[in-house]
């Protein structure tokens, strides 16, 4: 908690000084404004001037608390290379439908394995780059013998581009269809990952009805409910402004019912940024058929893949997606329609189907 403390006054830090330099910036311009405003309208005006200033001020800088392509400092310069750690990989650059050049790297399975083998495509929290995911990325290839794709968004690491709500979107979509057109893999297993603000935009891929049939599973780790919600955790005044206030809504609670594709929510109950409660709501509200909430008690927010039996559970998954593949799915849900009510209890690992 002291650690997280830290990390949330130096977004702070970060914030006001974007936000001084905004003003520090357009001071001249906006002095004149008032100077003449006071002139003609008098005091009432200026100040609502004023208030407007600061609120438009504060719309356009929300990016700066939510994206940090350049933490830690040489993020957007250096990215780590799989090859590094013995990963054989290919190093990929897609375009996006609005035309921006993202990174991606593709770490494939052995040539016998490769046309078999589930490809996960991993979609990253808010900071850093996927160069910083290799350690994870490694324990997915060997422990779930997947192909993994770390797909970059755009303003991080070496992707073009500026980030953004409806961009990282975007971003998702330019990577899924890379992976359906491959004719080297099986386009019928590809697994969409996303953890905390990569599980909004996972989520989000799964509710386009153009993509069902593209995916065949969800995993979702220590996201959140929305932008908003999370607002409110950190600044609890927040939560009287309206939703239009918010610059990025990632309204994941209010679209996650349209999900239809088998999803597994990994949440961490150490986690101290995202309330637990968040996951536990995402899955209730979920309309996948199939679904299952797997709880880590000492899994913290970026540290919960590194908990015991946590690659068993998602080794499990992908066998189940398998056995549903292998039973005739129905085409259009890509699963079979059978709710499970077991509950498996793995030492401190609570796995819950609901």
């Amino acid at each position: 908690m002291r650690r997280h403390g830290f990390v949330f006054i130096d977004r702070i830090i970060h914030f006001a000084t974007n936000f001084i330099h905004s003003i520090w910036r357009s001071s001249s311009a906006a002095l004149l404004l008032l100077l003449l405003a006071y002139w003609f309208y008098g005091d009432f005006t200026i100040f609502l001037l004023l208030c407007l200033a600061i609120l438009g001020t504060l719309y356009q800088y929300q990016d700066s608390l939510l994206y940090y392509p350049d933490q830690p400092s040489s993020s957007r310069m250096f990215v780590q290379q799989p090859y590094t750690i013995g990963l054989p990989s290919e190093n990929l650059y897609l375009r996006t439908a609005d035309g921006v050049r993202i990174n991606a790297v593709f770490i494939k399975q052995p040539p016998v394995r490769l046309p078999f083998a589930p490809t996960i495509m991993f979609i990253h929290g808010n900071a850093g780059n996927i160069g910083h995911r290799l350690p994870f990325a490694r324990e997915l290839y060997h422990h779930c013998g997947v192909n993994v794709m770390l797909l970059e968004y755009r303003g991080y690491g070496k992707s073009d581009g500026v980030p953004s709500e409806n961009g990282l979107k975007l971003d998702a979509r330019a990577g899924l269809e890379y992976l359906r057109d491959r004719t080297d893999i099986d386009a019928s297993m590809i697994i969409v990952f996303g953890r905390s603000l990569g599980g909004a935009v996972g989520i989000d891929l799964a509710c386009q009805q153009l993509y069902t049939d593209a995916i065949r599973g969800l995993i979702v780790e220590n996201s959140f409910t929305s932008i908003p919600a999370m607002g409110e955790v950190l600044f609890s005044a927040l939560r009287l402004l309206p939703m239009f206030c918010f610059r990025n809504k990632f309204n994941s609670k209010s679209i996650v019912k349209s999900v239809r594709v088998p999803t597994l929510f990994l949440s961490g109950l150490s986690d101290e940024l995202v309330p637990p409660r968040m996951m536990t709501e995402l899955c209730n509200k979920s309309g996948a058929i199939f679904k299952r909430i797997v709880r880590f008690e000492n899994g913290s927010h970026n540290g919960t893949w590194l908990c015991p039996d946590y690659y068993k559970c998602i080794s499990f998954f992908i066998a189940q997606l398998l056995q549903m593949k292998s039973t005739r799915p129905n085409r259009k849900s890509g699963f079979t329609k059978k709710r499970s009510n077991n509950v498996i209890d793995m030492e401190k690992v609570m796995i819950n189907d609901v």
